[in-house]
């Protein structure tokens, strides 16, 4: 497990964009262990893209992400496939594929990376299943999941590797406030009991309240982070109108 408080994602001088056109510019900034850190911003602002170049998806124009220290932009394929198995990911939908059972979308991974047998995978998607208060589904179809569930089975699915650092995009998209501070729980659950780093890409203001310890926000006009720090801190002091507007909305529930 890595020390507390060290880099655990260091970004740097990143460029990014789609064909020649430039979304972000020269974005630096760092994760350290143990943190929730968030990704924030208006719409077309540049979050998702700016996590799809952090996860290596794509490549960008300039600059590098390093993650555990390694470079995820500078790397052979061999390096890049070992080190984005260190990390999990959960998408906006829980991205299950819709033909296999929960269970055996959990082991996936398990039966790609590790010499586990079908009895010791069977152990394990019960165990994350467990994990994220779903246990007994693994022979559910994912079209029988509510939203929320099959978010939790797409993080149960994110977690099969044992990943010390855990990527999620707009988590409580599509959720009732309800639902979404459950899965706000739960997130803070992983971090409080593993110490896992987690980076979230959102928009929801309950979330970026009651999660995240710090935050960058991105501005599309900018092309670049104009706020960076305690979301709560920024949205009391900041001298930035548009900061202050943006945080300022009206808030749902969060966690306590």
């Amino acid at each position: 497990m890595p020390e507390k408080g060290k880099i655990i994602v260091e970004v740097e001088n990143l460029s990014v964009g789609y064909e020649e056109t430039v979304v972000l510019e020269k974005i630096n900034f760092t994760v350290k262990t143990g943190e929730v850190f968030g990704i924030l911003g208006g719409s077309g602002a540049g979050k998702s893209t700016l996590l799809k170049h952090m996860l290596g998806l794509y490549p960008p124009f300039t600059g590098d992400v390093r993650i555990f220290d390694k470079s995820i932009i500078n790397s052979s394929d061999v390096e890049k496939d070992r080190l984005m198995r260190s990390f999990g990911v959960t998408y906006q939908g829980g991205a299950l594929l819709g033909s296999l059972t929960v269970g055996e979308n959990i082991a996936l991974p398990l039966e790609a990376y590790t010499d586990l047998n079908k009895h010791d995978i069977l152990k394990v998607i019960q165990e994350k299943l467990a994990l994220v208060d779903l246990r007994g589904t693994e022979n559910v179809m994912p079209a029988e999941l509510s939203g929320g569930m099959k978010k939790r089975a797409g993080l149960a699915r994110a977690l099969a590797l044992d990943p010390e650092l855990l990527f999620f995009d707009e988590p409580s998209a599509g959720l009732d406030p309800i639902t979404s501070v459950e899965l706000d729980e739960l997130i803070l659950r992983l971090r409080n009991q593993f110490d896992t780093t987690i980076v979230i890409v959102t928009h929801e203001l309950a979330s970026v309240f009651g999660i995240i310890d710090t935050v960058i926000m991105l501005d599309k006009k900018a092309k670049t982070i104009v706020a960076e720090g305690d979301p709560k801190v920024l949205r009391d002091t900041s001298t930035s109108q548009w900061v202050h507007d943006f945080l300022n909305r009206e808030e749902h529930n969060t966690v306590k």
